[in-house]
Parts: structure tokens; C-alpha cells; sequence
């Protein structure tokens, strides 16, 4: 079914074309070239990080970040539950046991009062997840995480460009990795990035992207031939999507300014009917500045979301649920997770609703979700 206003449509920019043309015309495609590196730049300045790494996908840098963390068989990392499954799969495939953790009620973030029970001796990684861009409690994370020796993992696919504490998101773990999906502020249909703050695991990080080669040394000259030499796989992505990327992050002003006016008028417009509706907008603390990756409302019952979600459907307009909490889903409930264990996230699994928002959303095309929202039969 086509919808008169999808949930979502990828942003595009006036530069796009222009660039996979250049990548076509100069005719180096298979990776790391001009594009690559300009991409690079960018997301190393805004991060102060010694070493940024496009990938593949975001789920590629998590592996990657798996990889360099040295993640084996009976480790455990402890995970949000309220996640998509690439934040745990990640580190599963490398062997490890999941510990699912609750998330906060009102930003959604992995709740940090958990973590001292979940840690045991075979913590190897806390890994976090940044909702709808809104950050986690970073100070009180990183305190818990150093206090035990144990590294932290930013999944940041939503919060590119957000922070906490004036600090940005992505800044705080070992790691973070970014997402380039159709579905995130910037994209390039697929792709993802590695931020390493670690400047001990940059040279690892780079032979594990490149297929377990040195290959990266034998381009700058520090080797005269390159081999295998570690564990690796091939996370590069093409130049043609970089090329589309670096369009996309030049314009990064603005499509994060277009998206918070979006998300700042849902905000405005939306609060007297929440308040009317029982329902809550998102939350964020005065500590943090989201990235304005998507607006969502809690209903305050399944049969209001699924209400809404109808309503809006026959209006033409998309809206969706997220998450299946990892600790009920049937994989999770074979890696040792339980109905009721977080139940917080198993609420906001079947009371949350995201409304349609993309960068190139019209006035018009919002001031009509707004409406069908407010004019939405109670349940």
C-alpha cells in the first residue's frame, strides 16, 4: 500500500547526483578514495576522534567494534533490550551471552542503575544505545563502566550530532558506530561508520576492515606489500555510496536545522491534545540535545496506539511501532532472556507510535499529521 505521507523518505540533497557522477566519471569505486576520505574528515572533526571508518552498515561497525573488543565465547555484554537486533547480534556472533537491561521510562536510554547487578567477572562490554538521539546518562555510565574495567560501546545510529552535556554523542565509549540507512538523518541508502576514541585499536581497526590485510599501511607507503596478517572481513563501502554520503554531511546544517523545526513543532502543537490523550511526548533532559532523528508518542494503552495507528492509515499516513524488547523476542528467549525481565521496554513496545518525519517533510504534509492526530477518536 502506497501512503499519501510515508513514515519516512530518505533525504535527499541538491548535490547527490553531482557527486556519484564525479565517483563514476573518475572511475575509482570499490572504496576509500576522494569521497571516502572526505567523509572521514568530517566525522573526525565533529568527533575529535584519532581515527573514523566508513562501513557497510552500521551492524558492521558493531561487528568490527566486537572484533577489536576481542569478544569470545562465555563473555557476556550487556545490552539495552529496547534495541534493534544489530546491537546484540554484533557481539553473539562472536560468542558472547547477551545480559538484557531495562531501559528508562521517559528517555528511553539504558537505564544506568542496573548496571551493577548485571555486571559480573565475564563483562566484556557495555554497550548503549542512544534512542530517537536522545543521550544516555554518560557520566554515570562511563563512572560504572571505568570503575570495573570494562569498555563501553556507543550505538549511536540515531544521535549523530546530538549530545550530552554539551559533548557529543559518540564521544564517550571506546567505540561508537553510526548508521547511513534510508531511514537516518544523513544516508546513503546503506552504510555506517566506526568512531574510534581508542586511539590503541585505530591499526587493528584498520587491518579487520580491510579483509585482515595491512593493506591500509602498503597505500600510505609503511610497507612495500601487504598480506594477511589478523582476523578481518570486508566492511568498505563503495565510492558511489560515500559519494552520496559526503553530499549529504557538507549539508549537515542543514537537514539537522530542517528536522528541528519538524520535531520542535510536533512538540508545540502536539502538547495540549497529549495532555488531553494521556499520552507522552518525548522527554528530553535539559543536560542533552537530541539529534531530531524521529518523533514518537506513548499512548496510554495498546488499544489507543493501535487507534491511532489506524486512524492515520486511513488518512493515508503511515506511522509505525519499533522495537520487539530483545529479552521477549524468540531469539532473546533462547539466549537466556524472559517475558517481564525489562519491563519497561516491553511497555514502550506495544505503546509507542512514531509519527511520520523526514528532512524534506512539507509544512503541509505535517500540519495534516498534526491534524488527524488531534481529530483521532479516543479509544
Amino acid at each position: 500500500m502506497s501512503y499519501r505521507i510515508p513514515f519516512n523518505r530518505p533525504t535527499r540533497t541538491e548535490n547527490d547526483l553531482r557527486y556519484i557522477q564525479q565517483a563514476l566519471e573518475a572511475g575509482f569505486l570499490s572504496g576509500d578514495g576522494p569521497f571516502t576520505k572526505r567523509c572521514h574528515a568530517i566525522l573526525e572533526a565533529a568527533h575529535g576522534a584519532p581515527k573514523v571508518l566508513l562501513t557497510t552498515s552500521c551492524t558492521h561497525a558493531l561487528e568490527m567494534a566486537a572484533f577489536l573488543l576481542q569478544i569470545e565465547p562465555g563473555d557476556e555484554v550487556i545490552v539495552p533490550s529496547f534495541t534493534f537486533v544489530s546491537t546484540v547480534n554484533a557481539f553473539v556472533i562472536r560468542g558472547a551471552t547477551p545480559v538484557f537491561a531495562d531501559i528508562h521510562s521517559d528517555t528511553l536510554g539504558l537505564d544506568e542503575r542496573q548496571l551493577e547487578k548485571l555486571i559480573t567477572p565475564r563483562t566484556r562490554a557495555i554497550v548503549v544505545v542512544h534512542y530517537a538521539g536522545i543521550g544516555c546518562q554518560m557520566d554515570a555510565i562511563g563512572a560504572i563502566a571505568s570503575a570495573h574495567g570494562i569498555p563501553v560501546v556507543e550505538d549511536n545510529a540515531h544521535g549523530l550530532f546530538g549530545s550530552f552535556q554539551n559533548r557529543l554523542l559518540g564521544t564517550f565509549g571506546a567505540m561508537s558506530s553510526l548508521s547511513f540507512h534510508e531511514t537516518k538523518n544523513f544516508t546513503c541508502g546503506e552504510g555506517g561508520a566506526l568512531v574510534i576514541n581508542d586511539s590503541a585499536l585505530v591499526e587493528r581497526a584498520e587491518i579487520v576492515r580491510e579483509k585482515g590485510t595491512d593493506r591500509s599501511r602498503f597505500h600510505r607507503g609503511e610497507v612495500d606489500k601487504y598480506g594477511w596478517v589478523d582476523l578481518g572481513s570486508s566492511y568498505l563501502p563503495s565510492e558511489i555510496l560515500a559519494a552520496m554520503l559526503c553530499a549529504q554531511l557538507e549539508s549537515r546544517d542543514l537537514i539537522q536545522s530542517r528536522r528541528q523545526q519538524l520535531w520542535d513543532r510536533y512538540a508545540s502543537e502536539l502538547a495540549d491534545w497529549s495532555a488531553a490523550a494521556d499520552a507522552a511526548l518525548p522527554v528530553v533532559p535539559a543536560d542533552r540535545h537530541h539529534s531530531a532523528h524521529m518523533f514518537h508518542v506513548m499512548l496510554p494503552s495498546v488499544d489507543a496506539r493501535n487507534v491511532l495507528m489506524a486512524h492515520l492509515k486511513s488518512k493515508g499516513m503511515l506511522a509505525v511501532s519499533h522495537y520487539i524488547p530483545l529479552n521477549a523476542s524468540s531469539m532473546g528467549l533462547k539466549m537466556g532472556g524472559r517475558v517481564g525481565q525489562c519491563p519497561v521496554a516491553e511497555h514502550a513496545a506495544v505503546h509507542l507510535l512514531r509519527l511520520p518525519f523526514y528532512t524534506q517533510m512539507t509544512d503541509e504534509e505535517q500540519t495534516d499529521v498534526i491534524r488527524a492526530v488531534q481529530e483521532c477518536p479516543r479509544a
